[in-house]
């Protein structure tokens, strides 16, 4: 069964073109260790909410976009040796591959798929 790691953050508009090189080089990291897929998505459409919203939960910006990405696993086993692997690989480390962004309003968390059609 496949496994999805999901991800939404606010990154500054700016660093656009910053946060897609960054975004390259870690999904040749996770492809080395297991990941079957890397997807980063930039915000286009993505409207405040009155309750909540992915803009509020990030605690967005004026000056920022709001990112939107996935990394699919062939099962949950195989993430977490690979998490460990990524983790611990120098090419992803803060000083060699820095996020461009604010790392503490990251939301992230591990899914089951129920349903791939």
């Amino acid at each position: 069964m496949t496994y999805v790691d999901g991800f939404v953050a606010a990154v500054p508009t700016a660093n656009r073109e910053k946060f897609r090189k960054h975004a390259e080089e870690a999904a040749v990291v996770f492809r080395e260790h297991g990941a079957l897929k890397v997807v980063e998505c930039w915000g286009d459409d993505v409207p405040e909410g009155e309750v909540t919203s992915f803009p509020m939960a990030v605690k967005r910006k004026d000056d920022e976009t709001v990112v939107f990405s996935w990394i699919l696993w062939p099962s949950r086993s195989v993430r977490d040796e690979g998490m460990k692997k990524v983790m611990a690989d120098p090419r992803c480390q803060p000083d060699v591959n820095p996020m461009p962004f604010d790392g503490k309003r990251l939301i992230y968390g591990g899914f089951e798929v129920l349903v791939e059609a």
